[in-house]
């Protein structure tokens, strides 16, 4: 087991925690947005710990601490795509780091972060929706 899958699953730990706040502050297709994102990454966490076979698993914290706090629309869409990029990035670094079916799994899960992350800021009106490459967190 690669140091990589434990912190793509820690990730997804911290994923799973923040859409409960983000959810709470959207309402109508950003809130079916929002809980379709917990789920993908609730199906990513749960597939990740059946294939890492429970070793060494790093545990679910008790809490994570978001980038801000939630007190709004705007600050929810913010923390959507912050947690999309950030989930992003430790897949993408998964990706050098596993092969056949864990590396597919990777792509799979970097693709998906790249996706939500675009859906968040098309709802939050930021130009461009898109970035070059998607799981570099820039510096």
């Amino acid at each position: 087991m690669t140091g990589e899958l434990p912190a793509a699953l820690a990730a997804e730990y911290a994923a799973i925690f923040a859409y409960g706040p983000i959810g709470v502050r959207l309402t109508g297709a950003e809130q079916t947005a929002a809980r379709a994102a917990e789920a993908a990454h609730r199906a990513l966490r749960d597939a990740l710990v059946l294939s890492l076979n429970g070793t060494g698993l790093p545990p679910a914290a008790p809490a994570y601490k978001l980038p801000e706090p939630i007190v709004d629309r705007a600050a929810a869409l913010r923390v959507a795509i912050s947690v999309e990029e950030k989930a992003g990035a430790v897949w993408r670094a998964a990706l050098g780091a596993t092969a056949g079916p864990q590396r597919r799994q990777a792509l799979d899960a970097l693709t998906g972060c790249a996706v939500r992350a675009t859906r968040w800021r098309r709802f939050a009106k930021i130009d461009p929706i898109t970035v070059a490459f998607p799981g570099k967190i820039p510096s």
